[in-house]
């Protein structure tokens, strides 16, 4: 039985996790749509919901993603099924993305339901689609995404604004909005399918946010002749007034909204009225819809900004509000995105992949400089441990001969006519790995006495004897000492890179982590997903950055100390031998 349970494990952890809708994509990210209690509280289905997807440095890797998000495709939950979408925003520099998926069947009180994004794909068009995103009863939706111009309608019915005096801004409830100052208006003009009637009704929705206190002006209404829907601000309170043509009704009492904060305010009109903000029911009144059209006005006296207008030429339910509000807004509750998959198997992928794949582009910059760092590093560490090695073990066996001369020849280890004694400049790693190892060519040592000797050499000339005086053993010392100078310039030299490693990489990295950090939040900041799994992954992302300059850092401390040590060590050597080697010649050559 445990044999066979084994059995069924193994089994278990081979499956992929579900089938791949298609190959040709490389990566996938499932996204939850949470109608539970604890998400938006859905007591009802819903058909045709456009659900607001943002995408941001903490919960999507932009760098596998087309520039433009063409690439992007998202699939219900069998996998199979494409869905209707479009794209409002795709910035893959800025890392934030918002985009308006359909979904055909929104179920209530679930945890569960998930619809597929996925990316990765070099050559396929944009699969966007903004008319289909949207049911038939959806009049108009304006994102104000435009970068100039008046604001246009993206449904099919194209209900574009005629007039608009307002200013254009970053940063509002979903990406770009519109601000008003008080004598700015929107206007769009009255056509065909703005008509509303009493049998469907209507629902108007947006989102304000209001500079002023106290202020009395106008949200949003539609006029057609003595009828008019009206969702205005009466000293700074929210009132609606809905006019049939022989009486007007308002919602009593008025509802307070506070400034200096988004708020999702929608109005619901058939035969009754209904005022919603951030999704929850603060007025209602027997007023009826009448039957109307004409022009939509929007910002009357207002001083404040408004993002996200939709229009519907029927009465949506308290549940399609309150998705509307919970999957929009900054919360997000409706909307939980779990971590990337790629192709091979369909599985997830580790954690330090998805750290990985949250590392953004300057982040990437910065790791790609530290890495390099690293590599130099690493090499002077290796070429430097190299000469070190082989200039310490030929002192040792040059001071072993050294000290076996016997009498006073002084000149008996100097190999004058060697050919590679005319290198001996050279201490470099092309000397040690492809010099001559015949007559102490890597010790420092031996080119120290080598230099010693030759100016012995040069006074001593064709005579037989010699005898030096006090200025002269000075001047043999100045060319000593002058030796070791250089023999430790040859030592110490690229150790500064060390240095630079040391002290520079920690810095590097954290540099990209303030940076990261800052990216992170102000993709947070725009797209309002503030929830600490979307926060994580860039937070964590920035943080490699980081660690990497503390990697470049740490093995350059050690490798610079150990070296520092024994260059330390070959540099006391040199400097004894040069007091002992000037005694030999003075006892040699002096009377």
């Amino acid at each position: 039985m445990i044999r066979i349970l084994f059995s069924l494990l193994l089994l278990a952890a081979t499956l992929p996790a579900q089938a791949w809708w298609n190959d040709e994509w490389s990566s996938r990210k499932a996204i939850t749509l949470n109608t539970a209690a604890d998400g938006a509280d859905l007591k009802a289905g819903l058909a045709n919901v456009p659900v607001l997807v943002r995408l941001h440095t903490g919960n999507f890797d932009f760098v596998s993603a087309r520039e433009d998000g063409a690439d992007l495709r998202f699939i219900a939950e069998d996998d199979k099924t494409p869905l209707k979408f479009h794209i409002e925003k795709f910035d893959s520099l800025g890392e934030m993305a918002m985009i308006w998926v359909q979904v055909p069947n929104l179920q209530p009180g679930n945890n569960t339901q998930k619809i597929w994004l996925y990316s990765g794909h070099e050559e396929v068009a944009a699969g966007s689609d903004a008319k289909g995103t949207y049911d038939v009863n959806q009049l108009g939706v304006w994102h104000f995404a435009e970068s100039s111009g008046t604001p246009q309608d993206v449904t099919g019915y194209a209900n574009h604004a005629r007039e608009f005096t307002g200013a254009r801004f970053s940063g509002a409830a979903i990406g770009e909005g519109i601000k008003f100052e008080g004598e700015s208006t929107l206007v769009i003009p009255a056509s065909p399918s703005l008509k509303i009637s009493r049998a469907a009704g209507v629902t108007f929705s947006t989102w304000v946010r209001l500079s002023t206190e106290g202020q009395n002006s106008v949200l949003f209404s539609q006029q057609d002749g003595d009828k008019s829907i009206v969702v205005a601000l009466n000293s700074g309170k929210l009132v609606v007034a809905v006019n049939d043509g022989s009486v007007s009704l308002s919602t009593e009492p008025l509802v307070d909204l506070p400034v200096g904060v988004w708020h999702h305010v929608a109005l619901t009109v058939e035969e009754g009225t209904a005022l919603f903000v951030n999704g929850q029911k603060v007025a209602e009144s027997t007023a009826i819809c009448p039957d109307m059209g004409g022009e939509i006005t929007l910002g009357r006296g207002l001083v404040g900004e408004i993002d996200e207008l939709a229009m519907s030429n029927v009465a949506r339910g308290e549940d399609w509000v309150r998705a509307a509000a919970l999957g929009q807004g900054a919360e997000a509750k409706l909307t939980v995105y779990g971590e990337s998959e790629e192709a091979e198997g369909g599985g997830e992928t580790s954690y330090f992949g998805v750290i990985l794949q949250s590392v953004t582009l300057d982040g990437w910059v910065v790791i790609v400089i530290l890495m390099i760092m690293l590599g130099i590093s690493t090499m002077v560490m290796v070429t430097k441990s190299m000469v070190i090695g082989k200039t310490d073990k030929a002192n040792r066996q040059f001071m072993e001969a050294f000290r076996g001369l016997k009498g006073g020849d002084t000149a008996t280890l100097d190999a004058d006519d060697n050919p590679a004694d005319a290198d001996l400049k050279d201490a470099g790693l092309a000397s040690i790995m492809f010099g001559h190892h015949d007559h102490f060519q890597n010790s420092s040592l031996y080119r120290i006495y080598h230099a010693g000797i030759q100016e012995v050499k040069k006074r001593k000339g064709e005579r037989t004897q010699l005898e030096l005086s006090p200025q002269a053993l000075n001047t043999i010392r100045a060319t000593l000492d002058g030796t070791l100078v250089r023999e430790n310039q040859k030592l110490n030299n690229l150790m500064v890179l060390l240095t630079i490693a040391i002290s520079g990489g920690p810095f590097l990295g954290l540099l990209g982590t303030v940076i990261g950090v800052m990216i992170t939040f102000a993709a947070i900041a725009a797209t309002g997903d503030v929830n600490v799994a979307a926060i994580a992954p860039g937070i964590a992302a920035a943080l490699v950055a980081t660690a990497a300059g503390v990697g470049v850092a740490i093995p350059s401390l050690f490798g610079y100390n150990y070296l520092g040590s024994r260059i330390k060590s070959i540099s006391a050597d040199m400097h004894v031998f040069v007091d002992e080697y000037i005694a030999k010649i003075a006892e040699t050559y002096s009377r």
